[in-house]
This record gives C-alpha cells, sequence and structure tokens, in this order.
C-alpha cells in the first residue's frame, strides 16, 4: 500500500506539466493575470519535485530519481527563462496611469528644475537665501526619479518626508517606498530659514515617460521624541512616472 505521493516518482510530475502548460500559454499569449501565479505555482510544484527526488534517494530508488532529477533539471530551466521573460514583459507593458489625466490650469503647478550635467543640484538654486518656507524639486537623471530642497523656519529634532497626491483624482502615489526613500533628517533650533536636502533620489513609479500629470507634494514633519505628525508645506509640480 502506498504511504505518501512521492512513492510513485511520477505523481508529482503531472501537476507539474499542467502548471507549466498553463505557464507557456499565459507567457505566449500574453494573459497578464495569470502569468504570475502560474510562475508560483510552477516553482512550488517543482520544490514538490524536489522532495520527491530525496525520497527516492533514501529509498535507494536509482532509476526513479535519475528520471526526477532529469525533470528536475527541466524545471529549473523554465523557472530561469520564464523569470526573464516575465521581467521582459514588465518592463516593455505600458504604464496606462496617466493616459487621461490631465493638468488643471487653474492652479499652479511647476516644473521640477533640472539637474545640472554632474547631477547636482544647481548651486544657483540651493544657494540662494529664502525669506519664508519653499519646497524645490528637482528632475534627476532620468524621468520619474527626484530629488528635493526644503528650506524651513524653527523647528526641532526629528524627520520630514513626502507624500505624492495626482491633482486629479487625489491619488496617493507611491506609497510603499516614498515615505522612506525621501525621509530626512530636520533641526533648525535658530529663528532664520535654514536649508535641507534629499542626497539620493526618489522615485515617482506610476506612470511613464512622457506622460507628465500634476502632482501635489506634501512635506511631513515626525518629531524626534513623540508628538503628532503634521503637515508642513504642499506645492503642486508636473511629474512623470519612472519607466519600468
Amino acid at each position: 500500500m502506498e504511504s505518501n505521493i512521492f512513492d510513485k516518482w511520477w505523481r508529482p510530475v503531472l501537476p507539474l506539466i499542467a502548471i507549466g502548460l498553463l505557464l507557456f500559454l499565459s507567457i505566449w499569449a500574453n494573459i497578464s493575470f495569470l502569468q504570475i501565479p502560474s510562475f508560483i505555482i510552477f516553482c512550488i510544484a517543482g520544490f514538490f519535485l524536489a522532495l520527491s527526488l530525496i525520497s527516492q534517494l533514501l529509498k535507494r530508488r536509482w532509476i526513479n530519481a535519475l528520471l526526477t532529477l532529469v525533470i528536475l533539471c527541466g524545471t529549473v530551466v523554465v523557472c530561469f527563462y520564464s523569470a526573464i521573460a516575465l521581467f521582459f514583459i514588465a518592463m516593455n507593458e505600458p504604464d496606462t496611469f496617466a493616459d487621461h489625466l490631465k493638468i488643471p490650469t487653474d492652479i499652479t503647478v511647476e516644473d521640477p528644475i533640472n539637474m545640472d550635467n554632474t547631477y547636482k543640484k544647481p548651486a544657483s538654486v540651493t544657494n540662494s537665501r529664502k525669506q519664508n518656507i519653499d519646497f524645490q524639486l528637482y528632475n534627476s537623471f532620468q524621468p520619474g526619479l527626484y530629488e528635493y530642497d526644503f528650506w524651513t523656519s524653527k523647528i526641532d529634532s526629528g524627520t520630514i518626508y513626502l507624500k505624492v497626491y495626482e491633482i486629479t483624482q487625489n491619488s496617493p502615489l507611491s506609497t510603499w517606498r516614498l515615505p522612506q526613500s525621501s525621509s530626512i533628517k530636520i533641526f533648525n533650533p535658530t529663528d532664520s530659514i535654514a536649508k535641507v536636502g534629499s542626497t539620493s533620489h526618489f522615485t515617482i513609479y506610476e506612470g511613464d515617460w512622457g506622460k507628465p500629470y500634476a502632482a501635489r507634494f506634501e512635506i511631513w514633519y515626525k518629531p524626534a521624541i513623540g508628538g503628532q505628525e503634521r503637515k508642513l508645506f504642499e506645492k503642486n509640480y508636473k511629474v512623470e512616472g519612472w519607466m519600468r
């Protein structure tokens, strides 16, 4: 009497073949909603095939183990090339987020300032003296990649970070990465306006190159020692999403 699914070496192979055919079909026909799930299930089925190989080896069923090993090697190859195919499909698939968005004409929407030829913020802007709180957005080395400066009045030690929203639909942008990638330590004990700025870029993922839309940049402050987080400033800019 068979005690488990691995006693017959071909049992784990059958679902592997079925899912492999589904994966091939989803990639070949570009059925996007099937691609990732079928790839994940195919990899899981490959894991069970590896368990089957171990089982055959422990039971010294050498022929079965050899057949399982051959199929397992083929599974690894299929997983590798499927991952590459899915990567290029994702990279080449257009992002339609901004296709039907219009930049409002009844509000002020500024253009980010370009960085110089060495991808540094222009000194004429960064060294300028401000009389009031202000925020400046800069285009980094690719569309969708940005840096910023923030001029602040007196403020306790803490961290500032960005929240960004598409203006016409108030849709939050890049929420899973933006708070961390845009965070900057801040402290100004004086009554004068002081500047802090990013030292690396952050990314707006929604949209694509050549498809600008309007976004509201909110600067939020988190005190170092407890206290309520609060919005310090906001400003509207024209942005593009980073091409995947």
